[in-house]
């Protein structure tokens, strides 16, 4: 059988995920089903794990559990129990009588049976386990062989697959790409002996076909041919957003300074405001303007913990691009987050004399007209809302600044219809608006680099004075109903609460509380607490996202009103609420949710002068990852201490909700653990573009093809 065909390396695309969804369907070849479309596709297709079958065990010396290579002689073979259960039993005898091995073959062909006859030597790769009838393997590997058959002088690669696609494919496909090639290396030699890596071509043949020496290090991770692999992947990210980085420095963007006869509506905002900036807000101001001011676009993340004070940060930025004669954008993921920057810019800002237009998709046709009609008339000098702000109606007249809150919320095609898309409301085409994009997911640092390596990172890294640390505490599900009431008891004595569930409706499939059932629940604790004749009935409000907008806001206003004294709510929450009353939050099936996450609902409380508690409901037993973020939760308060154990727990993709946001991740580093050859690939591409630009396009189409447009997003 011949080896599959793949197309011949080239300069494309060099991986499937990376082409269109059209061009995928279209190829059905059973490599195209696992997305390998070229030579290097299939070369760079690693295997999972190996398999030694480089010696044999004698069946006298078998152990239980032992994965192991035999030979033996086929005894008899025999076909036992009725369809859909039946299965072929095939005994093997060693060199002595005494010395037998049962075969146990679920699935099996026709054909086989009469392959395995007496006398037929076979050679087995299984794990052996010891029975009720001795010494047996199920469903192992087995091949017929001659006696005195040379054995495998390296490890049996087993490759990740899929349906219908056999691991007999998969090497052959991989032994004829590795041959068809083109070898030249895209890293100078220099930069390998700089960082002690092995080349491409001999690392790649050694991962496909190891010697039997280099299975305990490649099972560490640890082979100087998986560093090689992983820097080079490392390196086409680099490249690929340094990049991005040059091209963006030939776009011009307009220089945002206060414009002749306008009165400094930077300074009018920061005496108007009712506390005074930390030092590290200063801080990122100062580097924000700075930016603002040249004629280079900026792209720059501002990230901070909860409740450290971005959203005036970015209310300073507007202020500065209004001074200037232009027009700010503020857009957010949801409508209770953009609500909430609407409220309190329009507080800080209409003051003064700027006008705000808001603009959502709950809006009505005659209040979205007339938004649209004063944001493409350059009336609307700060426009705030939900994606919405990106829609193709929307035309400003002089756009000079886009923030984006909670940036990595947003899926990378709506980002990239912000990046290309925001162009058209500028006079001059040949100007980009600045980006602003904004995170309160701390980002540790490594990751920051591998991910954001395009852009300027400004951290708020200090809380403003005041700020009340929150208790954390675990509680089992079992005392479920002691809490119920001492909450009730608290919500009775003015203290505000919050209770998250992470579904809406009851699920079949899920046995959580569902915060539909808990709002009756809640409600009834509440009413059956004591009250006198003369005071309000005790309240529970209800907030979750199939709810209608306006609904929304009017249990938030409630909420805020201290009108409700319990909320329940879905993780709709999470970010944006700000009700400095509330300091109490319940999450009950803690343990169902992630760091990042618990920590920005934990966030919802400690707003005030109140001491705050948060309580985290999870019902045992509790996996070893489950216990281990939870204890990070009680013993942690730092956001950013909390995001590096969130990353070395779930991943750089579930972190930053990039396996939803569609970014390309990691195929084979791990920037967790990998941060010396991340700093080692940074470098080696900044001398790498200035030196040989073109085989700095070539290592990243190798690696990423079209996705090196992703990473810039």
């Amino acid at each position: 059988m011949s080896a599959p065909q793949v197309s011949p390396a080239s300069n494309r695309s060099a991986a499937a995920p990376r082409r269109g969804a059209a061009a995928q369907r279209a190829n059905t070849s059973p490599l195209a089903r696992l997305g390998l479309h070229t030579d290097w596709d299939v070369a760079l297709h690693l295997p999972l794990r190996y398999e030694d079958e480089t010696r044999l065990t004698p069946l006298s010396a078998l152990r239980d559990g032992a994965v192991v290579t035999v030979e033996a002689v086929v005894v008899d073979a025999q076909v036992q129990g009725r369809a859909p259960r039946r299965q072929l039993l095939v005994r093997l005898s060693g060199q002595s009588p005494h010395e037998r091995l049962t075969l146990r073959l679920f699935h099996f062909y026709p054909n086989q049976r009469k392959v395995l006859q007496p006398g037929v030597r076979l050679r087995v790769h299984g794990q052996v386990r010891h029975g009720l009838f001795g010494w047996e393997m199920v469903h192992p590997a087995w091949k017929v062989v001659e006696a005195g058959t040379p054995l495998p002088t390296v490890l049996t690669a087993v490759y990740p697959t899929t349906a219908g696609v056999a691991q007999s494919v998969l090497r052959k496909a991989v032994a004829a790409a590795l041959e068809r090639l083109d070898w030249r290396d895209t890293v100078p030699p220099q930069e390998l002996a700089r960082h002690r890596l092995p080349a491409l071509q001999a690392s790649l043949r050694l991962l496909h076909a190891p010697p039997p020496e280099a299975l305990a290090s490649l099972e560490a991770g640890t082979h100087p041919a998986q560093r090689r692999l992983k820097f080079d992947e490392l390196l086409a990210q680099q490249l690929a957003q340094q990049q991005a980085r040059a091209q963006r420095e030939q776009w011009r963007a307009p220089s945002l300074q206060r414009a002749a006869g306008q009165t400094d509506l930077v300074a009018r905002l920061q005496a108007a405001l009712p506390f005074r900036l930390t030092a590290a807000q200063q801080r990122c101001v100062a580097e924000i303007a700075a930016d603002l001011a040249r004629p280079l676009p900026m792209h720059r993340l501002l990230q901070g913990d909860v409740g450290s004070g971005k959203t005036v940060v970015a209310a300073l930025a507007a202020a500065q691009a209004i001074a200037a004669g232009w027009q700010c954008a503020l857009m957010a993921p949801t409508e209770i987050l953009a609500a909430q920057h609407a409220r309190k810019l329009a507080d800080w800002l209409q003051p003064l004399g700027v006008r705000v237009a808001w603009l959502s998709g709950s809006q009505s046709k005659t209040e979205r007209g007339a938004a649209l009609a004063l944001v493409a008339s350059g009336q609307a000098q700060l426009v705030l809302g939900t994606h919405a702000v990106i829609q193709s109606q929307v035309r400003f007249a002089r756009l000079g600044l886009a923030i984006v809150d909670e940036q990595h919320r947003f899926g990378v095609a709506q980002r990239l219809a912000l990046r290309d898309g925001l162009r058209a409301g500028l006079q001059d085409s040949a100007l980009q608006p600045h980006l602003l994009m904004m995170s309160a997911t701390p980002i540790p640092r490594t990751l920051a680099m591998a991910l954001f390596g395009d852009l300027d990172v400004s951290t708020i890294d200090a809380l403003p004075p005041g700020r009340t640390p929150v208790r954390t505490t675990l509680l089992a599900a079992g005392r479920r109903d002691a809490l119920i009431a001492r909450v009730a008891a608290q919500v009775a004595q003015g203290r505000q609460a919050y209770w998250v569930c992470p579904l809406v409706e009851e699920s079949e499939e899920l046995d959580l509380q569902n915060a539909v059932a808990v709002h009756a629940e809640l409600g009834a604790a509440l009413a059956a607490v004591p009250r006198a004749p003369a005071a309000a009935p005790l309240r529970a409000g209800l907030l979750h996202g199939r709810m209608k907008a306006a609904d929304k806001r009017a249990v938030m206003q409630a909420f805020a009103a201290a009108d409700i004294g319990l909320l329940v709510a879905t993780t709709v929450i999470e970010v944006g609420v700000d009700v400095p009353a509330a300091s109490l939050m319940v999450v009950e099936h803690a343990e169902r949710f992630g760091l990042s996450q618990l920590h920005q609902l934990r966030g919802r409380v400690g707003r005030g002068a109140a001491q705050s508690d948060c309580v985290l409901l999870f019902t045992p037993p509790l996996s070893p990852t489950a216990a281990a973020r939870l204890a990070a939760m009680r013993d942690l308060a730092d956001g950013f201490a909390l995001a590096q154990k969130d990353l070395e727990l779930r991943g750089p993709g579930e972190l930053l909700g990039l396996r939803q946001s569609g970014v390309p991740g990691l195929r084979y580093a791990d920037v967790a653990h990998d941060a010396d050859l991340l700093a080692a690939a940074r470098d080696s591409a900044r001398r790498l573009l200035a030196a040989d630009p073109a085989a700095a396009r070539q290592h990243v189409l190798r690696w990423l093809g079209e996705a090196g447009n992703w990473l810039s997003a």
